[in-house]
């Protein structure tokens, strides 16, 4: 049985996120962690490959040439993703966009703009393809005629929210989605928090648009800081709770003030350059 086999028995049988499933890969190895499952509650790799497939999909592993290594940096790694659309974008710089789903006015135009700005720079957007921000971010980056990838908190055949599904649709014609999920995972509230991280891993630096003062945003912005990666806030008006959590990252020095793409841009830029990119 190949490892990629083994890796897709593995992710059907442990929820994704797992730190102990991560730690025993590492220390023990695809094959004894495998070997581990009980033969009576291993999928059947045929079907399970099959219906990943009857949603468009691919399974990628890390032993795979477009695997994203920049997910290596986490400190528990997907042990593989489904990839629908395009996938030699995911080895694109890019940019995560988050923010709330209720977002003002204010926050659309700024997450259209970032999003529209980076991608006439030749950068990709990254988002979760929520309502709100993440819609923004993801229609800024099509409107710019750009590539952008979704990163969803469930299968392929069940993409949330489903009145999405047309921009969902869109991003698989000029990007990519993404889930650590198989095909009959429905969302859940705690799939939102697990998948924050890989839109921050896969991105070079995270912009925080609008935020309440508790989001979920927020806990992708400290995915992103812990991998190292640039954490950027939009301000906004300072009676706004929308913008809460954005002033809160700055106050907390978590994040860096940008005003304009440039600001984010000069930033990003000067990064990925002395990393040699």
């Amino acid at each position: 049985m190949e490892l990629r086999d083994m890796r897709l028995v593995i992710a059907a049988h442990h929820e994704p996120g797992a730190a102990k499933i991560a730690r025993d890969i590492q220390e023990r190895g695809v094959e004894e962690v495998f070997a581990a499952i009980p033969e009576p509650l291993r999928i059947n790799i045929r079907e399970t490959y099959q219906s990943i497939a009857n949603c468009g999909g691919e399974l990628i592993t890390p032993e795979d040439s477009d695997w994203p290594h920049l997910l290596n940096e986490l400190e528990v790694p997907p042990i593989a993703i489904i990839v629908k659309g395009d996938t030699s974008i995911l080895k694109e710089d890019s940019l995560a966009i988050v923010g709330t789903r209720n977002p003002t006015p204010y926050g659309v135009r700024n997450a259209q703009e970032f999003a529209a700005g980076f991608v006439d720079r030749g950068w990709a957007i990254v988002s979760g393809g929520a309502y709100g921000i993440d819609s923004a971010a993801h229609k800024g980056a099509l409107i710019a005629e750009g590539g952008t990838i979704a990163v969803t908190a469930s299968g392929l055949d069940s993409p949330y929210p489903a009145g999405n599904q047309r921009l969902f649709d869109e991003i698989t014609e000029n990007g990519a989605i993404i889930t650590e999920y198989l095909p009959g995972v429905m969302a859940r509230p705690h799939r939102f928090l697990v998948r924050n991280r890989l839109i921050a891993a896969l991105s070079r630096g995270t912009v925080v648009v609008e935020a309440a003062f508790r989001s979920g945003s927020l806990r992708t912005a400290r995915d992103a800081s812990d991998l190292l990666r640039p954490v950027m806030a939009i301000p906004g008006p300072i009676n706004a709770p929308t913008s809460e959590g954005c002033h809160r990252l700055i106050g907390e020095r978590s994040a860096e003030l940008v005003s304009s793409v440039a600001d984010a841009y000069e930033l990003l830029s000067s990064l990925v350059s002395r990393e040699g990119k």
